[in-house]
């Protein structure tokens, strides 16, 4: 595996999916084992669900966090971590990323961490296993800000993140399938704008936008591949 010198790139992106999150044991959504085949999003994750009955929909995903808070970033998280002038955009909602170390992470469908009331427009940050509270100051209930199933994604967030990747002459996807639009384009994106492009994954995503493919897990390949020559 040819190393890595990341001064020698102006603007490096990485790009992550489930299966960056996997590797520390978080479930994922789809896929064998994934949330969705134990639970029926039609009741915990849309805007109809969570209209019908708030509470569960709430109680629901305070289990996801707890979940999540058993698991810890692995060492891929925190090479990331390490270079603070990279950028990072992510599929996952988990905060692994910030957990790490990362900042400035771009969240692409929001975080579990966060909430909005759909009343007044309040956000707030709630990180913890337990919601301090689940209702907003204005006495509406509040809800998770992520993206759920028929949910549009926040425009302003998407035009950022393409805006950056557009830009990046570095672009690193990982742990994505490349199935779930409109973020299946970036690599494209970035192939497009003269990035030189790498994929980390277990297994072939079947985009063709990547000058090399690593098969291997983030957590073994990434400390290897910006590892300092000797």
């Amino acid at each position: 595996m040819k190393k890595i010198n990341p001064t020698a790139y102006q603007r490096i992106v990485f790009f992550t999916g489930a299966g960056m999150s996997a590797e520390s044991g978080v479930p994922t959504y789809r896929g064998a084992g994934g949330i969705w085949r134990a639970y029926d999003f039609a009741e915990y994750a849309c805007q109809e669900a969570f209209e019908r009955n708030p509470e569960k929909v709430l109680r629901f995903h305070e289990l996801r966090r707890q979940a999540v808070l058993d698991c810890q970033p692995h060492a891929g998280h925190r090479v990331i971590a390490g270079m603070p002038e990279a950028f990072v955009v992510t599929q996952n909602i988990d905060g692994m990323h910030q957990r790490a170390g990362s900042e400035g992470v771009i969240e692409l469908h929001g975080s579990l961490w966060r909430l909005r009331c759909e009343r007044c427009g309040a956000a707030r940050e709630d990180y913890g296993r337990k919601y301090e509270t689940l209702r907003c100051e204005c006495g509406h209930w509040l809800r998770p800000a992520i993206t759920w199933f028929g949910d549009m994604l926040d425009e302003a967030v998407m035009r950022k993140a393409s805006e950056i990747i557009d830009s990046c002459d570095l672009f690193i996807g990982i742990g994505t399938s490349g199935t779930v639009w409109p973020a299946a384009g970036f690599p494209e994106l970035a192939w497009q704008a003269g990035a030189h492009c790498i994929e980390i994954n277990p297994e072939p995503s079947g985009e063709a936008c990547y000058h090399q493919s690593i098969r291997g897990k983030a957590g073994s390949v990434l400390p290897e591949l910006f590892a300092a020559e000797q």
